[in-house]
């Protein structure tokens, strides 16, 4: 089976954990710190806080952000729930922007019209989390203007788009957002096993968010409610959680993270051979903004506007040819225990039409053309 995407671990990533297990500290030791220095370097942001998660480092960015009870919270409905969930901890509501068909990502029309209703309701959202599906970046030009009128503070979820470009920054130089969130799972573009990261250019939220994923605590005099005892003297200062990221984890997504840009790159290559075959072909790649460079952390295709059965029946077909085609993502609002919260089918009518119609189709660096082309003629002879 041709899985939809998988990690790439080399010796020399298999090394640096072995010497990290050898060593005297396997957790709480130099290692993160040093990962954390390098996606920082890499994304052009001033602070970076390692997590266990990606769920953890959302969630600890809302707390940072000041969300919590009797607050809104606005995220994509075409994502994983972590998106959402994040709020729901803060004890936020929740709610969803519509998305746009070719993107995959928030309409900034839409958002546009749900703020300004927003408005005149008095239900503004205290934060908007963005999603970068796929790695292709939001609008966030657009987006940033209207959350700056709106004095709305701004999340990107990038969990897919490390190593992505928009308008010349990468994605995480927070140029145009408070605080962006990546993900190191293992069918991420690059991986810690598990494990996430918040970036940030802003000093308050980093050490928010640094006291936040490990309890509370803080050991900065400057911080304390009085004279430190001395040098093993810390203070919880706020309720906090166990958020932190191992050295075992660090080490890994450390020596990952020297291969970002060529992982990108191939991904980058793969996706253009799909976007040509598919060229002329009742089969639509999701659109590319002419002023981003995504990560394609997938590549998501959307097929003719077919009934939901024919949908399956490809995706079970593809599947019978050893193709693990699959689809990111069922629509937030549509799961039963949002639908228990209030929302109903028809609420987000365009991500549920790109529900209906997109398949994901295997991608991750070591798939070969061979691989590739197999994909593209059994998928074309599908459709017909």
């Amino acid at each position: 089976m041709i899985p939809y995407g998988k990690q790439d671990i080399s010796e020399d990533d298999i090394q640096r954990v072995v010497e990290v297990l050898k060593s005297d500290y396997i957790t709480q030791g130099p290692v993160v710190s040093q990962f954390e220095s390098a996606i920082a370097k890499q994304c052009h942001a001033k602070y970076a806080i390692a997590c266990n998660s990606a769920t953890s480092a959302l969630h600890i960015a809302c707390l940072a952000l000041g969300v919590g009870q009797g607050d809104i919270v606005w995220t994509s409905p075409i994502s994983f729930v972590a998106s959402s969930n994040c709020a729901l901890y803060c004890g936020a509501s929740v709610d969803f922007i519509d998305i746009d068909i070719n993107s995959g990502n928030i309409s900034p029309e839409k958002l546009t019209e749900k703020l300004a209703q927003a408005q005149k309701n008095n239900t503004l959202p205290k934060a908007i989390i963005l999603v970068h599906l796929a790695g292709q970046s939001c609008q966030m030009d657009k987006i940033k203007q209207l959350t700056k009128q709106y004095n709305i503070a701004l999340i990107e979820d990038a969990s897919h788009a490390i190593g992505a470009r928009y308008q010349g920054y990468p994605v995480g130089s927070c140029q145009f957002s408070d605080i962006t969130i990546f993900s190191f799972h293992p069918v991420k573009i690059i991986t810690s096993a598990e494990g996430g990261m918040a970036v940030t250019n802003n000093q308050e939220l980093a050490r928010k968010m640094q006291r936040l994923r490990s309890h509370g605590i803080t050991n900065q005099s400057d911080e304390m409610t009085e004279p430190s005892h001395g040098p093993w003297y810390y203070q919880q200062i706020e309720l906090g959680f166990n958020y932190r990221m191992t050295e075992l984890q660090a080490a890994l997504g450390l020596s990952q993270s020297s291969k970002l840009a060529k992982f990108v790159e191939q991904r980058n290559n793969l996706a253009s051979y799909y976007d040509k075959a598919f060229n002329h072909s009742a089969i639509t790649p999701l659109t590319p903004q002419s002023d981003a460079y995504s990560a394609y952390h997938l590549y998501i295709v959307l097929l003719p506007e077919l009934d939901k059965s024919k949908h399956k029946q490809v995706i079970c077909a593809l599947r019978d040819h050893n193709i693990f085609a699959h689809v990111h993502y069922i629509p937030i609002h549509t799961q039963p225990y949002y639908q228990n919260l209030g929302f109903n089918l028809g609420d987000f009518p365009v991500a549920e039409e790109y529900y209906n119609r997109a398949i994901s189709l295997p991608l991750f660096p070591q798939l070969t053309v061979k691989e590739q082309d197999y994909i593209i003629e059994t998928l074309l002879n599908v459709i017909k």
